[in-house]
């Protein structure tokens, strides 16, 4: 064979397996729907496929806010969150809360509304104790979590029953708590200020200890700090805690997500704690890289939920812009690093009549199974000038709505 053919036999040659490889990583590119990095089980793009508007659970809250029988306990909350204790019971965990007296709607023919004296009180915490078949029985003293200094105050957000070190039989509770303080506008919600976590006996949920994670108080733009906790996910003996920033409240369209992991019984130790930069896990904090939010057109509100679907991550958020007022939507990953695919699986979820708006999207494994997941959302008063008049006036404008979606795989 002369030698210039010989060459250019070489040359094709590799010119081909060149080719075959651009090739496959296009495919890995175009369908991912079978990798991932973390996690187990098989992964494939997942949406909704039908959801309905639960009105037991619904029905549940708004009969225990109406009684009238106590006036220490709660009558409407937001921030929802809840974990099944070891004993069937469900711990619901509520961020600013009203307490005190409802008062029967004094026209109910003519379309009036149950509502709350202006005076009744407001606590920056509440928890519910619902029975196993999640209807709520009692609240607990109020706030659970006392402020930690004046002007700051506690937002329960996820938690999770695990041990109380590794490998230890005895299991304690594990909140996790925002620190926010009095700030100016556009801060009228707080400046975000630190992550916590809150450490709770079990069975008599006495607080026993709280301990500050990560502190974002040296961050200079407070729209860039991340507090952590919206939403965890237990895998493969590691706690995978979700956070985001506050951008929307300096109007970026959308925030964004971000991710740390934490050893299983030691969500309570600081040095456990490792976050996700970008390209691996580190100590400290810094350097964090969103795993979700490009600042425009994909991100997430202010406060979403994760939860496993098979070997699929789901993710469920307010849409961006004026839709998020209206709109869950959803992304998917075969990875809480991700990448994620979306936002997909819109749906307008049922809200009461007047100004009002929705928010803080929460699944609930606890009372999901059967192919179906209950999410929450809460819903709030839209003008923050009047809003104490907006949710005292009608008392289901702050109360959370539950809806039941069946995730389906997507086309």
């Amino acid at each position: 064979m002369p030698q210039d053919a010989r060459v250019r036999q070489r040359t094709g040659t590799g010119a081909g397996l060149l080719l075959v490889l651009v090739l496959a990583a296009v495919l890995l590119t175009a369908f991912p729907h079978y990798h991932h990095r973390e996690g187990g089980g098989t992964c494939a793009p997942r949406t909704v496929g039908s959801w309905a508007a639960d009105r037991r659970l619904t029905d549940a809250f708004a009969r225990y806010g109406d009684d009238a029988t106590r006036t220490d306990d709660w009558t409407g909350g937001d921030g929802t969150h809840s974990v099944r204790l070891p004993d069937g019971r469900v711990l619901w965990l509520f961020s600013d809360t009203y307490l005190g007296r409802v008062h029967a709607p004094p026209d109910p023919a003519g379309g009036s509304a149950a509502w709350r004296d202006a005076t009744a009180p407001l606590v920056r915490n509440s928890a519910v104790m619902t029975n196993p078949a999640g209807r709520p029985e009692s609240t607990l003293p109020a706030p659970v979590f006392p402020d930690p200094a004046p002007d700051q105050w506690r937002w329960p957000v996820a938690a999770r029953v695990e041990p109380r070190s590794p490998g230890s039989r005895e299991q304690v509770v594990r909140v996790l708590l925002w620190v926010r303080t009095a700030g100016p506008a556009p801060w009228i919600y707080g400046v975000p200020t630190a992550t916590e976590v809150a450490t709770l006996s079990l069975p008599g949920l006495l607080v026993e200890s709280v301990v500050r994670v990560i502190d974002q108080q040296l961050v200079p733009d407070a729209s860039r700090r991340v507090l952590f906790g919206t939403t965890l996910v237990a895998r493969g003996g590691w706690t995978y805690v979700f956070g985001g920033d506050d951008g929307q409240a300096v109007s970026r369209p959308v925030s964004s997500a971000y991710l740390a992991r934490v050893p299983e019984g030691q969500l309570g130790e600081p040095g456990a704690w490792r976050y996700w930069n970008g390209s691996g896990w580190a100590a400290g904090g810094a350097g964090l890289r969103p795993v979700l939010g490009d600042g425009r057109h994909t991100g997430v509100g202010s406060a979403f939920s994760v939860v496993p679907d098979g070997g699929t991550y789901l993710l469920f958020t307010m849409a961006a812009g004026v839709r998020g007022l209206t709109t869950v939507t959803s992304y998917w990953a075969c990875s809480p690093t991700g990448p994620w695919y979306g936002p997909a699986g819109d749906f307008r979820p049922p809200l009461p009549r007047g100004r009002v708006t929705a928010y803080n999207p929460q699944v609930h494994p606890a009372l999901s199974g059967g192919g179906r997941l209950v999410l929450s959302y809460d819903v709030n008063w839209l003008d923050p000038a009047t809003a104490a008049a907006g949710v005292n006036g009608d008392v289901s404008r702050y109360r959370p709505r539950f809806v039941t979606l069946r995730p389906v795989p997507a086309r």
